[in-house]
């Protein structure tokens, strides 16, 4: 089951005023949608929703909403942050079943920098995809996707193709989109170009 329970209150009433008479309950409104089931105007007390979302394990993964003796395997997919404050404002969460097949964003980090050549020269990570879209069982959702860039050199891109995903896991995206590419300083760069430069120069006095 899932690590995180949210007790949910059902709200009787939805707009704008609903939603401001919640929040000045000490409760954060969100929606549940999903399923074969309307949508339920819901509210979670304003503590328990921050710690919840402060652990690192609310959006974008398995939680047990719990309503009475009711409970129900949700995916939470957006959290609105109040602009000034941050302040949770609003969620929204998707009735699923556990072990449902879906479709979600996994975040994407790179490890052993300091043991990737192209880096020590002084070139750049470039990173296209910062996050991955994959399919996979909804009690199984990965925390990370991690790509080891040991030996990796300048001019070498990563695709989609060369993540090690976990058993189960699959990317919802073309195996060859880019994920990331290791660029040359610029420094460097410029001397390549300038080199090629005087190259051609010398090739055409010799004509």
């Amino acid at each position: 089951m899932a690590e995180i329970v949210l007790n949910v209150e059902v709200r009787e009433q939805t707009g704008t005023g609903s939603a401001r008479a919640t929040r000045r309950s000490g409760l954060v409104p969100g929606v549940l949608y999903g399923g074969d089931k309307d949508p339920v105007a819901i509210a979670v007390k304003s503590n328990e929703f921050r710690k919840a979302l402060y652990t690192g394990k609310l959006l974008g993964h398995l939680v047990t909403l719990k309503y009475g003796a009711e409970t129900q395997p949700v995916i939470a997919k957006a959290v609105d942050m109040h602009p000034v404050t941050d302040e949770p404002w609003h969620f929204d969460l998707y009735r699923v079943d556990e072990h449902q097949q879906i479709k979600i964003e996994v975040p994407v980090h790179f490890t052993n920098q300091d043991e990737a050549p192209g880096l020590k020269r002084g070139g750049t990570l470039s990173v296209a995809l910062h996050t991955l879209t994959v399919s996979c069982p909804a009690d199984q959702i990965p925390e990370e996707i991690v790509f080891d860039l040991t030996g990796l050199d300048i001019g070498a891109t990563i695709r989609v193709g060369d993540l090690k995903l976990p058993a189960g896991v699959t990317a919802a995206v073309d195996a060859d989109a880019p994920v990331a590419s290791l660029a040359g300083a610029m420094a460097e760069v410029s001397e390549e170009t300038a080199e090629g430069g005087e190259g051609e120069a010398a090739e055409g006095g010799e004509e």
